[in-house]
């Protein structure tokens, strides 16, 4: 996606949300490579939304996480841990997704988890207007568990050796560069080779944005 195209992508998204018709909540899919963009494109589409009188969910798959002692038990630089160990789908589908898709009651919970503090959560339930829009950013969502979750999904595609430089720059705050590299080559891009292996992510998707 070019920085000239982004606002006609958007505008192309919100229609596609328009466009699908149900009788619960839509629930889109933000889907991608870590540090692809996935979250400022699912931010600047829920602006969008908003502008046109909708009203928005907003969430992440980074508050359905199991706690860390799980995510990790494969050691710290294991792919197959990133896919397998990482993500709480089952949590996720029944606090969020399953509430809002066919024969849902609209009681959710935007979260389960707190990843700062490592900590398990149940925070209040609340009731989703029949109208809303789930605007939901994360990476593997389209993975099997959950394909059939989405009305609407978005494939955020970046080569992958880009996220590496992304990712140096975005976390060279906290992290060494040397560290956060070894991170993404070991664990992250691996676990996304299993992913688009396992569940090829560009071929279901409803829409790729390439965000290189």
């Amino acid at each position: 996606m070019d920085p000239g195209t982004r606002e006609e992508v958007l505008g192309h998204l919100a229609e596609a949300v328009r466009s699908v018709t149900a009788t619960h909540p839509t629930r889109v899919a933000i889907d991608g490579p870590p540090a692809a963009g996935k979250t400022t494109l699912a931010d600047q589409l829920a602006v969008v939304l908003r502008a046109q009188g909708r009203d928005v969910i907003r969430a992440t798959v980074d508050d359905f996480l199991f706690p860390r002692a799980r995510r990790y038990r494969r050691g710290e630089y294991s792919a197959e841990g990133c896919y397998f160990d990482t993500h709480d789908t089952v949590s996720l589908k029944r606090a969020l997704l399953d509430p809002l898709g066919p024969g849902g009651d609209r009681r959710i919970q935007r979260t389960v988890y707190d990843r700062t503090t490592d900590t398990v959560l149940s925070p209040p339930v609340t009731t989703a207007p029949t109208d809303a829009v789930l605007v939901f950013d994360g990476v593997f969502l389209l993975r099997p568990e959950l394909i059939d979750r989405w009305d609407l999904s978005v494939f955020v595609s970046t080569a992958l050796e880009k996220t590496v430089e992304r990712a140096v720059i975005r976390e060279g705050g906290v992290s060494a560069p040397a560290a956060v590299e070894r991170r993404w080559r070991e664990r992250y891009l691996p676990a996304q080779q299993l992913y688009f292996a396992a569940a090829r992510p560009a071929d279901h998707a409803d829409f790729v944005v390439h965000n290189d």
